[in-house]
């Protein structure tokens, strides 16, 4: 009998399409779930027979409950090297072996400064005004020449998040608690003594941290008081990082001017959530990672792993969070 491999969260209804599964025949039959299954015993309903899991990020969390429901996994195929919604102590106590892909690191990037550019230039609403025949011109766009960019981490995100901000005319300082005044030198970034100084002398704040208890709602609500009642906030890393309620009252008291927001602590969004009404947020629904390029690479490797993992040498095993 085939082991029986499910794609789980398959929004855009193209995992299929971007590697070979077919590779896999007839030792693996692969079929994929579109719709995100939020339901505890439906998704053990719907994939308790599988042996082979393949998921995409964080969308659906793997707890020690589920994986306790699911004793046919072996199996447990993740998009990136790094997935917290994965209890892997859990997994390696039930025997599931957990692998990963490689991933670029260049859509966060883009999708960074696609909202940048849409909050500072206003493109949603003048585009929906310009279509539903409103007034023409609104709103005096903000020009980022001259501005400064305060980056919260300087990895190799942050760093190519400041060449493009150099590109751009921008100032660019950096703090986070490892990073050093040599490693922001290297970047032409200026090295700021605290998240403090930084905060109060930044135009716009782009967050590039990995999300760990030390940086958990790093951001707090004494953090947006430090901020200039005009800066914008972008968050296309961890939803986490900041604190959600003392983000949501700072818009709603614009004590900042607006928040491009690519990530949330609960996805999909519900839907009375307000970051999907407040008029200053323009929010996108987790699509980083979400290109061509990335998806590519995901699933090919996918593929990849469980044919490793069937030859009894499995590729990119991830052992610990």
């Amino acid at each position: 009998m085939p082991l029986n491999c499910v794609i789980l969260d398959d929004y855009q209804h193209v995992a299929m399409d971007f590697a070979d599964w077919s590779s896999l025949f007839p030792q693996v039959r692969v079929f994929a779930l579109h719709a995100h299954i939020d339901d505890p015993q439906a998704l053990v309903r719907a994939i308790a027979h599988c042996e082979i899991v393949v998921i995409m990020r964080e969308r659906t969390p793997f707890s020690a409950h589920l994986l306790e429901k699911l004793p046919n996994l072996q199996l447990l195929v993740t998009s990136g090297m790094r997935n917290a919604a994965i209890d892997m102590a859990a997994a390696s106590a039930h025997g599931v072996t957990v692998c990963g892909t490689t991933s670029g690191s260049s859509s966060p990037v883009e999708l960074t400064w696609a909202l940048i550019l849409g909050l500072a230039r206003h493109i949603v609403t003048e585009n929906r005004s310009l279509q539903e025949n409103g007034p023409w011109q609104q709103y005096v766009g903000v020009s980022l020449q001259g501005k400064t960019l305060g980056l919260l981490g300087l990895g190799k995100i942050g760093a190519q998040m400041a060449q493009v901000a150099q590109a751009f005319g921008m100032h660019v300082c950096a703090w986070s608690q490892h990073l050093s005044a040599a490693r922001a030198a290297t970047c032409g970034v200026q090295y700021m003594p605290s998240q403090a100084a930084l905060l109060a002398t930044s135009d716009i704040i782009s967050i590039h941290l990995v999300l760990s208890e030390r940086t958990r709602h790093v951001l707090d609500a004494v953090a947006f008081q430090q901020m200039k009642p005009g800066a914008m906030l972008i968050n296309t890393s961890r939803a986490a990082i900041v604190d959600q309620h003392a983000m949501i009252a700072a818009l709603q008291q614009k004590k900042i001017a607006a928040a491009g927001l690519d990530v949330f602590e609960v996805e999909p969004l519900p839907a009375d959530h307000p970051l999907r009404t407040l008029p200053n947020v323009l929010a996108t629904p987790h699509l980083g990672y979400v290109t061509d390029s990335n998806y590519r690479t995901y699933f090919c490797e996918a593929v990849e792993n469980i044919h490793a993992w069937l030859h009894g040498a499995p590729l990119r095993l991830i052992d610990s969070q």
